[in-house]
């Protein structure tokens, strides 16, 4: 456990931080769920939306160091995949 003043302010920090982030992580999941839905119903333009979507709140999240750049960049081009393997079929 902490005891000096500074360490106690690290903790909350950290707390503070770590909420943030989850519901940050949380955005994330929730676009890409919505994408895949898309997919998965064979809608072509709103997956096209919703894919921008994603893709925006990944790049948000790296921005924010919520997630590393390669992670972001290696999602968004599996979604990209996604949306063109639809797009060809």
């Amino acid at each position: 456990m902490a005891n000096n003043p500074g360490a106690k302010k690290s903790i909350r920090k950290i707390a503070r931080r770590t909420e943030v982030n989850k519901a940050r992580r949380s955005r994330i999941r929730t676009f890409v769920r919505r994408f895949e839905e898309a997919l998965q119903a064979g809608d072509a333009g709103g997956a096209r939306t919703a894919f921008t979507e994603a893709q925006s709140e990944l790049m948000r999240a790296v921005g924010k160091g919520v997630l590393h750049k390669n992670t972001g960049a290696r999602k968004v081009s599996r979604l990209a995949a996604q949306l063109k393997k639809l797009s060809v079929a």
